[in-house]
Formats: structure tokens, C-alpha cells, sequence
């Protein structure tokens, strides 16, 4: 490959605290020509951003006990033209809807594969054909829904939303420790 093909790669940090599937999706993007560069904590990734200014981002929701919703955040402060796609084993409407008022592109949940992923970062417009469904939510689901809720009005600190809540901190830690129910 030559310099100049080197230099016409598109950068993407790619942020995840699973290092496995970084290195995995790694390699598939640059597969597809990408220019990957990889941080497992948000203050790497932030730190890679300001040195690269990348015109892509995929930011995993949780990374440790970290918010990758504030990197999304610092993403955009710095270039508001950055496409992001935030992926999560923890999907909530929520956390969802914080992400793309913060600014990201797209939210995916895992496992997703790369060509969803690099077809997300890619989109321009939202899909009027989204299937609706027509299952109500369960009540977990809505319990799932409503902790995640009160957390982000209370910035990710579990004790005040545990306060909030009136529940103990610890309660509420195990609830959101565990995977969310589906429907």
C-alpha cells in the first residue's frame, strides 16, 4: 500500500473494554480499509481522539464501570462532524435516546456484526419502514426501563439514583448488573 492510500483511510477509534472483540473487529475494519485505532478505558479513547480527530466512532455503552455515553460527548465537543455508532449488551430506550441527543449516529446492540456496524457509520437517515411492534412491553422490561431512566437524570451516580429511587444502593447495583429482559 502506498503512503498516500495510508492516508486516504478513514480514521476510527474504536472504544471497549472487551479486548477480544476489539482486536476481532479490528482486523474486520480494516479489512475494510479503515484506519482503526483501539483505547479500553474512556480517558485512552479521549486521549486517541485528540490526537487523531477521527472521523468515525464505535463506542461500546459500558466500558468497565465507565459511561461511554461521556465519551460520546467529548467526541462531538471536539468535532461534531464525528460519526459515532454506540453499541451495547444493555440495550435501553434511555440509554438510546441519550446517545443520539449527545450525537451519535446510531445505536446497535451486540452482537452485531461488522457490516452492521460499518452500514450504521455509513447512514444518513433514519428507517420509516422500523418495524413497530406489536407486543407491549413486560413489566421487567419496564422496570429495566425505569432504572435506567432515573440513572441518567442522576449521571450515571447509582447512589443518587438509589436515593431517588428509594431503594438501597446495593439493590439497585444487582438490578443493573444483570442483562435486561428482552420484552
Amino acid at each position: 500500500m502506498t503512503a498516500s492510500e495510508e492516508l486516504d483511510k478513514p480514521r476510527l477509534l474504536l472504544v471497549d473494554d472487551d479486548q477480544t472483540f476489539c482486536m476481532v473487529l479490528k482486523s474486520a475494519l480494516e479489512k475494510r480499509h479503515y484506519e482503526v485505532l483501539v483505547a479500553h478505558d474512556v480517558a485512552a479513547g479521549m486521549r486517541l481522539a485528540e490526537q487523531m480527530l477521527p472521523e468515525y466512532a464505535v463506542i461500546d455503552l459500558r466500558i468497565g464501570i465507565e459511561s461511554g455515553l461521556e465519551l460520546v460527548k467529548k467526541l462531538i465537543s471536539l468535532d461534531d462532524n464525528t460519526r459515532i455508532v454506540m453499541l451495547t449488551g444493555f440495550a435501553s430506550i434511555t440509554t438510546a435516546v441519550e446517545a443520539i441527543k449527545l450525537g451519535a449516529t446510531h445505536y446497535l446492540t451486540k452482537p452485531a456484526n461488522t457490516d452492521e456496524i460499518v452500514s450504521a457509520l455509513l447512514k444518513n437517515e433514519g428507517d420509516s419502514s422500523a418495524a413497530i411492534s406489536e407486543v407491549p412491553l413486560s413489566v421487567k422490561r419496564l422496570e429495566w426501563e425505569h432504572l435506567q431512566k432515573v440513572l441518567m437524570q442522576h449521571e450515571g451516580n447509582i447512589s443518587a439514583a438509589a436515593r431517588a429511587l428509594n431503594m438501597h444502593r446495593r439493590s439497585l447495583q444487582r438490578k443493573l448488573d444483570k442483562r435486561p429482559v428482552l420484552s
